[in-house]
């Protein structure tokens, strides 16, 4: 959701300040920004810490050159890796050193949904793309509307976007499809204008248009296997803090924090412990954290954010 270019609102990154002192940084140390986007918290983290390094992190290539141009003043303190966040771990200097640290800022940022040509907005004319990495491949949002069948979207729309009306609104996709494909966002917003029988509120489209672009990028199959990964990259008394928006991001990430800081994982019908048998580290925030008022004020973007942290044993 951070980004400095084009426009206030790109400057300053979402709870910088809240993210940096939960980080707790070290100089000399490795972090990993997983979701470098505009480059905003990046560029706070270097500003804040001058001994540290980054390994930055995007699975959008345009997203990525955007911040080498940005970040570019702090040369080799910084090096830019274009993949889905859950493969950094693969990285060999991340292998072979650790992190002191890793920040995931999950979502899409305010680049990608001013720009009509990525198709992640239900703005009239959008085409319906959604795929923040169109160079790994995959379906786009309108090919996996002409294919997926009833029964499948409807759990796309039920599970991921909490659409009450998710069977109709299926029903309603396959019907239409079978006629005219689906292209653009004028498309999905008619079909579900027939399927409440009415025209959507904005919040309605926006949960719609926000399930398909979950489905599209496998986003939480990719934080499953990401905070594991990154909570076995840290190195002792190293942080994982993660900014989620909306509340299936937000509950992954807090029962993840919640069993890694538990000392016994058992069901409790076993008569003797045999899990690990002790807390894996400590969860830093006791609720999530949200933006304040001035803060509101100047990215109301930043409206549905919630932060979470983490420390590793030591």
């Amino acid at each position: 959701m951070d980004d400095p270019a084009g426009d206030s609102r790109y400057h300053e990154p979402v709870l910088g300040g809240q993210v940096m002192d939960l980080l707790a940084l070290r100089a000399g140390g490795l972090y990993l920004d997983g979701t470098v986007g505009g480059g905003g918290h990046a560029r706070l983290l270097l500003e804040r810490c001058s001994g540290c390094r980054i390994l930055a992190v995007d699975r959008d290539a345009e997203a990525l050159a955007h911040a080498r141009r940005v970040l570019r003043p702090y040369g080799s303190r910084i090096r830019f890796l274009c993949a889905r966040f859950d493969r950094a771990v693969e990285d060999a200097e991340v292998m072979e050193r650790g992190l002191e640290g890793a920040l995931l800022d999950l979502g899409v940022s305010s680049r990608q949904l001013d720009s009509d040509r990525r198709g992640f907005s239900f703005r009239p004319g959008t085409a319906l793309d959604m795929r923040m990495g169109p160079s790994e491949g995959g379906a786009t949002a309108a090919e996996l509307l002409s294919e997926a069948d009833e029964g499948e979207l409807t759990r796309i729309f039920r599970e991921l976007g909490e659409e009450p009306r998710a069977r109709s609104l299926a029903r309603e996709v396959v019907r239409r499809r079978s006629a005219t494909p689906f292209r653009t966002s004028d498309d999905l917003v008619a079909a579900l204008a027939a399927a409440l029988g009415r025209a959507p509120y904005r919040r309605e489209k926006a949960r719609v248009f926000q399930a398909l672009r979950i489905e599209v990028n496998r986003e939480l199959e990719a934080l499953a296997s990401g905070l594991d990964g990154l909570r076995d990259a840290l190195l002792p008394g190293g942080v994982l803090a993660v900014i989620s928006y909306h509340s299936l991001e937000d509950r992954s990430v807090k029962y993840a924090f919640r069993d890694w800081s538990q000392n016994c994982v058992c069901p409790p019908d076993f008569p003797v412990c045999r899990c690990r048998g002790r807390a894996l580290g400590e969860t830093l925030t006791r609720r999530a954290v949200r933006p304040g008022p001035d803060e509101l004020e100047r990215n109301p973007r930043a409206g549905s954010a919630r932060l979470r942290a983490w420390r590793k044993a030591a």
